[in-house]
Parts: structure tokens; sequence; C-alpha cells
């Protein structure tokens, strides 16, 4: 279906009351800090939201530079209950979103080394009540915004910084593993957000913001009161370490040269280091097409690859963004907004072996439904093959293998198996949060409870 079919959308968001956390495209380059923030004292954390207000911005670009960095301020259950919010409201929440991401862990597959037992402290605790987050595409800029931030929250004893992490764009632009990222965007109706995919039909607006009606024609549940949840939405927000010398070893032991260990590693992917997608360019890396954001993410399976022997149906981007691919269920109803960012150093390029040090990817994995849309995602597309016909596997990237499974590369006149898989990703942390919007935060910040 083409974008143009729905050019004229059936609503118009309140834009200037979402925080920009939501719907702003992420700039590149980058650099940016994470905070987790533990409340100690409900007064106090209401009066640090007072004086965080100003530094948070809502709507989306505009002419002033100072606003191209800009924070985002996110609350957890704990975190609504440590403000005082009351009972009533607190249980108007969705069960995924009390119950949090720890406890969630099993079915979205936070087994093993990603256990919540293993994860970085706070992250899986009750200590864990507000993320901030702010991003910028320079240093300088990134200092402004962040000295807004640590004025609301060091003049306010009540209120304790207790995780930071930084996060910048590499240099090569690329991630840990060595590939391109956030090149793949959703539009969004009626917020003059466009999406990357000129042949995909914007997605409703009640799919990522709540007030609105999603893909089903209907209102999402929202938080009450009404102040409190509209114009609000949910993050799962994740951080990921990523194995990169287990990559690099797997990759050479299952390749013979240089050229197939890059097309294996394309395979498992869906596109090639410089972002070309393989359903495009399936023999070669093309910088050209993957530098070209009015190409690199136009096209459809169904008609240019439908059996997967250009982009395999298991590699990574096909999984979780499936497009018009013939798949068991309707993919345009488990659609997120994701935003990754890098932090840590990368392995010099060749090395081999681990040097110990951390690095990965903060993700802040964005909808309306946390159950149908992240959960969703990462249970059934990253974790289970049943969708795409391959009963057992998993993403060969994102999934949690054990050593023991398969990954199968459909190629003619024998389709490929990869085999013994081993898990280049572990969960370091995680936590669902609400984003409200910022008429929610003056709320928030206002109880008298």
């Amino acid at each position: 279906m083409s974008a143009e079919a729905t050019d004229v959308p059936s609503v118009s968001l309140e834009i200037d009351d979402i925080q920009s956390g939501a719907l702003r495209p992420r700039p590149s380059p980058y650099v940016g800090k994470f905070f987790v923030l533990r409340v100690d004292d409900r007064r106090d954390g209401r009066a640090m939201l007072r004086r965080l207000l100003p530094a948070v911005d809502g709507g989306l670009a505009g002419a002033d530079p100072d606003h191209d960095a800009w924070a985002s301020v996110a609350v957890t259950h704990q975190g609504l209950r440590a403000l005082g919010v009351p009972r009533d409201s607190l249980d108007s929440f969705p069960l995924p979103f009390r119950q949090g991401m720890a406890a969630r862990a099993e079915l979205i597959g936070d087994v093993g080394e990603s256990d919540p037992a293993r994860w970085e402290p706070p992250f899986g605790t009750s200590d864990v009540h507000l993320v901030v987050s702010a991003l910028s595409p320079d240093a300088a800029r990134l200092e402004k915004a962040l000295e807004r931030v640590r004025t609301a929250y060091q003049e306010t004893s009540g209120v304790e910084v207790i995780w930071q992490q930084d996060i910048r764009q590499l240099p090569t632009g690329r991630t840990t593993l060595g590939f391109r990222d956030g090149i793949s965007h959703p539009g969004i109706e009626g917020s003059g957000v466009l999406g990357t995919n000129p042949q995909e039909a914007p997605l409703k607006a009640g799919e990522f913001i709540l007030g609105y009606p999603d893909e089903t024609g209907n209102l999402p549940p929202m938080p009450q009161p009404d102040v409190l949840g509209r114009n609000g939405t949910y993050l799962a927000v994740r951080k990921i370490h990523t194995k990169v010398a287990a990559w690099r070893q797997y990759l050479t032991k299952n390749t013979s040269s240089p050229e197939e260990e890059a097309l294996l590693a394309a395979k498992m992917i869906g596109r090639w280091p410089s972002g070309a997608p393989l359903t495009l360019s399936p023999d070669h890396d093309d910088a050209e097409l993957g530098n070209d954001p009015r190409r690199n993410n136009d096209f459809l399976y169904r008609e240019n690859d439908d059996r997967g022997f250009r982009c395999p149906a298991g590699a990574h981007i096909r999984r979780v963004n499936p497009r018009d691919a013939d798949i068991i269920g309707a993919a345009r109803l488990h659609h997120i907004i994701r935003r990754g960012t890098t932090y840590g150093p990368p392995l010099p390029e060749g090395v081999l072996e681990d040097d110990g040090a951390d690095r990965g990817l903060i993700g802040v994995f964005i909808g309306a439904h946390l159950d149908r849309q992240f959960e969703f995602i990462k249970s059934e597309w990253v974790n289970d093959g049943n969708f795409i016909g391959y009963s057992g596997e998993k993403d060969p990237v994102a999934g949690h293998h054990d050593g023991t499974g398969s990954v199968t590369i459909p190629q003619r006149p024998i389709r490929r198996r990869l085999q013994d898989m081993p898990s280049f990703v572990v969960t370091r942390g995680g936590e669902y949060c609400f984003l409200p919007g910022l008429r929610a935060l003056r709320w928030l910040s206002e109880l008298d409870t």
C-alpha cells in the first residue's frame, strides 16, 4: 500500500503536549546520557519534577538550534507509587507495566545470562523510579541540556541518582557489531512524522500515543485520570551488552574467506554494514545505497523477495519488521518505534578475543501496547519461528540461544542451516516506563496526597 493513500490524516495529534523523546527521530551523529533516579520523599520528587519541567521539550524539531538537544523523563510503576499517585490511578495501568520487566523476563526471553538475577544494579529492583535521558547532535548542546537536568535533581535532597550511562555514536556511525543502525522508522498518522519507507502507509497514532485510535479502530486503554494518560506512551528501556568477539568468532568459524564472512553476517542481519538492504543489493555491499535515506528503506518483501533468497525470512531486520511478507498474524499490529544508542568502546577491527570491556546499546522501544508490541515481538518474532514456518528457530542476532539451536538460510540448490548458535547479546538490565505528556508531568508535580 502506498503512503500517498493516506495523505489526509483523520486525527491531529497534540504534538506540543507529547514529549520529544516519543516521536522525534534520533539525530545522527548523537551523544547523550541516561540517568536512573530514586525518589525517597514524594514531596521532594514532585518538587524535582517541577524544576525539571522547563528542561523537557514537547513536539518535533524547530528552528531554535538549542532545542536540537532535548531531555525526556519517564516513570516506572514503582516511581508513580513513590510520587504518591493515588491507588485507583496506579491500578488503571496495564498489567505488564504494573508487574515490570523483570517479572516478565521468561516471556520476553531474559533467561540464562540475561536473567534479572544477573542484571546490573539497580535494574529489576523497586529502587528504579525515574528514567531521565538527554540526547543531542553534539557535546556542547548536550552539556546545556544536562545542566538543566542536574540543576533539577541536585537541588532536591529527597531524590538520588543511582545509575547513569553515557551514550554516543561510534566514529564509524555503526553499532558495536559493525552495522549501520537507525534506518527504519514508521510513519505515524497525524504527527507530521514521515515513515522511512514510502511504500508503507502511516500507522494509526494510537499505536504509539494514548488518547487516539489505533490500528484496530479503538482507543487503547488509558491510565486515569485522562490528564495523566493522554498523550503519554510506554517505553521498554534496556541495556544490552553485545558479545562482539563471539560474533566475529562464529562468522570466522562458519566461513572460508572474508567475502563469505561478510555475506554470512549480512544474511543474519538482513543488511550490509553500510545499511544497504539485502533485498535491494543481494550480492554485495553498496555504500551509495546504504547512505541514501531515500532508497535504503524503500522496499517490501512479497514482490522482491517472497521466498527469502535475498534476505532470509529469519534475518534480524525481517523478523522484527516483516513489512508485507507472508507471515502468521497481522504485522501492522506489532510495530514499535525503536531508539538504539551505542555505549562503550568499539572492539578494534580484526580482534577475535574479548577484551573485557562493556559495550552494546541502550535500547528504547516505544508503543502504546507493551503486550502486543514489545512483548509480542520479543516472544513470537525474536525468540520463536512459528510465524515464518521455522519452528524452534530464533533471531540469529537478538535471540536467546543456548549453543544448540539452528538458523535457516534459503539458498539454491540446498538451503543452509547454521548450527550450534550462541547468544550474541546479553540483557544487562531493563525497565518498563511510562512517558507522560507534558500536562501529565505537571499534574504529577502538583499532586497533593
